[in-house]
């Protein structure tokens, strides 16, 4: 056993855990946030996905004791209080969901993803997006309304960091 110190979804937590522990169970089991999903045991999905550090990782391949310190947001700490998040906004928007059990790593990926191209200065496109999507598994849908989402989202996002003035 080792001991954890975390910050999750911005609250400090700290465990005494196995050091076998993966993220992704000690997130479902020991913290009972179940919306990070574990669909494929070997990191090909994608239903995983969290931050660590402002990053997306999938965490059903990284150990919980080797994030000692670590920063880490799940699908529950996206929002603002009842607010959505502009992702979580327009995948409910665009239908850019059908069983739901991708939905959360989706979401975590495409914030990471808008958040890399606008750092860059790069806007996304739909090949981007798509591109971008290649680690993450939807069973249920052909894509195109989960990367309307997140080029909404995208879009969302940039206007909320652009000066009031702007938008008159």
């Amino acid at each position: 056993m080792t001991n954890v110190n975390l910050t999750v979804n911005g609250k400090p937590v700290r465990r005494d855990v196995p050091d076998t522990t993966l993220l992704s169970d000690f997130l479902r089991e020991d913290l009972r946030l179940t919306g990070t999903h574990v669909g494929c045991d070997t990191s090909q999905c994608g239903a995983c996905v969290v931050h660590v550090n402002g990053k997306a990782v999938k965490s059903c391949t990284a150990l919980a004791v080797s994030l000692d310190g670590a920063e880490v947001t799940t699908i529950e700490g996206v929002a603002q209080g009842r607010e959505l998040h502009p992702m979580q906004a327009a995948f409910n928007d665009h239908h850019a969901l059908q069983c739901g059990f991708c939905t959360p790593g989706m979401i975590m990926s495409g914030i990471d993803m808008v958040n890399r191209y606008r750092a860059a200065g790069k806007d996304l496109d739909a090949e981007t997006i798509r591109h971008e999507l290649e680690g993450n598994i939807c069973r249920c849908t052909g894509y195109h309304n989960i990367v309307r989402a997140i080029e909404d989202a995208a879009a969302r996002i940039q206007g909320a960091d652009a000066p009031a003035h702007a938008a008159e």
